[in-house]
């Protein structure tokens, strides 16, 4: 298992650093720079512990696995709203919106590491 997770980080931390870039370029203003480093280093946390629950959860079932990294996903976007947004005072749009694509595309990866 830890190979798995191994692999799947090393190409979510790839996946999570283009799409950032990109990012970078899309949404500008002040503190867009500092929210989408802020929400990469964030998601690839979450993106790891909730790949290796995933993971950990398959043999027994797979969409209860796929259900509880959902749910971990999710409520990290909730918290990383009210931390991120309300109480370090980032620029909500491009926190938010960088957090939820980082997600997207790291979830993307998920069904080709589980396989192995």
């Amino acid at each position: 298992m830890t190979h798995a997770v191994g692999r799947y980080a090393l190409a979510m931390v790839a996946t999570i650093a283009a799409a950032a870039w990109m990012l970078t370029l899309a949404l500008g203003g002040p503190g867009a720079m500092s929210a989408i480093g802020l929400s990469a280093a964030v998601a690839a946390v979450v993106q790891v512990c909730a790949f290796a629950l995933t993971k950990s959860m398959v043999p027994r079932n797979v969409i209860a696995a796929w259900g509880a990294g959902a749910l971990v996903r999710m409520s990290a976007l909730f918290v990383y709203a009210l931390v991120a947004v309300k109480l370090l005072g980032l620029p909500a749009a491009p926190a938010l919106l960088s957090l939820f694509a980082f997600f997207f595309l790291s979830m993307l990866l998920e069904p080709v590491f589980l396989r192995r």
